[in-house]
């Protein structure tokens, strides 16, 4: 049994005439009577006895008519729902996003996206870098936008943009105001960080390893599980902290925060788009990676 022979069916079945149901299906009618046939021979019963009157449904037919309705009406619904999709005219997409894109980059661009696309739904799920990457492994988000990259197969990192991080403290802390900070200072004050799956943690020890101060000699008197909670930290006096450039802007504006330039030491990460290696992405997905590069559908 397939589709075609239940379309022929009800065409022959709701015209009553072998000959119309061929005009209606575009067959001849010797092949709308050889479906008739392969289908009875498949559900084991006659569906239609050829009279004068024209065909008229037995009592199996009767049956067959009102299930094969909503088969080929369930068919037809999801051609049309796929239009749809492809179309962008109804479509949902799963983004996922560490701290920074999340809060920062992702919200900026969504009112453009859903601008020219308003049949997408979006819902943005948030976490650090090393949550969207296993989210997306387990396909819970179809793309991500990441502050970092890992060395893992089954995954496309495309870099977006760089994100500069600042060291950051509270503007009656002992070292605002005066100058650049020597690096092996940063040792004999306490630090609030992010958690470390974070890719801002994760940048900020690959550079401070590389100037030759490892993450360990700092003294950490909190981790926490957000960029906002650790601003808050640092305005009340807990610590310094390294913190993302996109994330401090307007406390540096209104005084709430100082940035501590430190000798020698320059700290940027790349942001990356990050999705399945080998895995065909959908039209609101498409579309959205266009928005976020520029390369926009018309």
């Amino acid at each position: 049994m397939n589709l075609k022979q239940l379309e022929v069916f009800l065409a022959v079945a709701e015209s009553g005439s072998f000959s119309r149901g061929a005009e209606a299906t575009f067959l001849t009618q010797s092949t709308v009577s050889q479906h008739i046939a392969a289908l009875e021979s498949e559900v084991g019963v006659r569906l239609l006895d050829r009279t004068s009157r024209g065909a008229l449904l037995t009592e199996g037919g009767k049956i067959l008519l009102e299930h094969a309705r909503k088969v080929v009406a369930g068919s037809r619904e999801i051609s049309k729902v796929m239009r749809r999709f492809r179309g962008l005219e109804e479509a949902e997409l799963r983004i996922g996003g560490s701290t920074i894109p999340a809060d920062y980059m992702i919200p900026a661009m969504l009112a453009s996206f859903l601008g020219r696309h308003p049949g997408v739904q979006v819902t943005l799920l948030q976490g650090d870098s090393r949550d969207i990457l296993d989210r997306i492994e387990r396909e819970d988000a179809e793309v991500g936008i990441i502050g970092s990259r890992f060395d893992e197969e089954g995954f496309t990192f495309t870099p977006l943009g760089r994100d500069e991080i600042r060291l950051i403290a509270a503007p009656d802390h002992p070292l605002a105001g005066t100058g650049a900070v020597p690096l092996a200072e940063l040792a004999n004050h306490g630090f609030v960080f992010r958690e470390l799956g974070s890719g801002t943690a994760k940048s900020v020890a690959e550079a401070l390893a590389g100037a030759g101060l490892p993450a360990e000699k700092l003294h950490v008197r909190a981790c926490l599980g957000s960029n906002e909670a650790v601003k808050q930290a640092v305005a009340a006096g807990l610590g310094l902290s390294f913190v993302s450039e996109l994330s401090v802007r307007k406390e540096l504006a209104r005084g709430e925060l100082v940035e501590l330039p430190v000798e020698g030491l320059t700290i940027a990460r790349t942001f990356y788009l990050v999705a399945r290696t080998g895995r065909e992405l959908s039209p609101p997905a498409v579309a959205f990676i266009g928005e976020l590069t520029g390369t926009r559908l018309a």
